[in-house]
């Protein structure tokens, strides 16, 4: 997959407060670079706490479900989208199917 972008989880996890996001991130990451998802399933397959939700939104739990990873999966043209990184309180505030923070 194609991951757009890689500077949003960057600039995520530059932030002090939120360091500990790096590694677990940017292990998404490079597991996404390398995936080949073509459909929820696929993704499920391979990450079975993710949520799949409306609009082809995945949601990911990072980090032990500390943090919350929010991507459009456009699965024809092989591209993951993110749309959202926060903590599990700033999620629950967000509407995952429409939420386009970055």
């Amino acid at each position: 997959m194609r991951v757009i972008a890689k500077s949003t989880l960057r600039k995520f996890w530059e932030q002090p407060q939120y360091a500990d996001a790096q590694g677990p991130l940017e292990s998404w990451y490079d597991e996404a670079v390398q995936a080949t998802w073509a459909s929820p399933q696929d993704v499920k397959m391979h990450y079975r706490h993710a949520s799949i939700c409306g609009n082809n939104r995945v949601v990911f739990n990072i980090a032990g479900n500390k943090y919350r990873l929010v991507v459009e999966m456009q699965y024809r043209a092989g591209i993951a989208w993110v749309k959202f990184i926060g903590t599990h309180a700033q999620y629950d505030r967000i509407n995952a199917e429409t939420v386009n923070e970055y």
